[in-house]
């Protein structure tokens, strides 16, 4: 990975978080938000993101589906939940297949940047380590 801004997918059926959240990050990273999660899957299908955020209830498709079309196209990404509905069987299973992060909704804006920047360090420290083992 070099010195490139990482790129970052925002998916939220609530319009609101997409935009809250831009306004946060959009000065360090490049993003793409969707509120239609089905577009997101497709635009995944299209590009390797950094790191993606989605939320977990979502009308036709889930934020596990979406946790797991990103593992299928890039393991090396690092997904982060946001939910309303932060249950310890949700949680469970969102680390069982690879979450880097989950946050509870609503989260301030400064605990979501400081996960972002955790998993912008965790990707810049695995890409190194990569690098010094090639």
């Amino acid at each position: 990975m070099d010195e490139k801004r990482l790129k970052i997918l925002v998916v939220d059926d609530e319009a609101i978080v997409g935009k809250r959240l831009v306004v946060a990050l959009r000065e360090s990273y490049e993003l793409e938000t969707f509120v239609d999660p089905r577009l997101a899957l497709a635009r995944i299908g299209e590009l390797e993101f950094d790191i993606v955020v989605t939320d977990v209830r979502m009308k036709e498709v889930d934020g596990m589906q979406i946790l797991e079309a990103v593992r299928r196209r890039s393991p090396r990404t690092k997904v982060i939940i946001i939910t309303a509905y932060a249950t310890i069987e949700v949680a469970r299973e969102a680390m069982a297949k690879g979450v880097f992060d989950f946050l509870a909704k609503p989260f301030k804006v400064s605990e979501f940047v400081g996960t972002i920047e955790r998993a912008a360090a965790a990707l810049r420290t695995e890409s190194a380590a990569q690098a010094s083992r090639t």
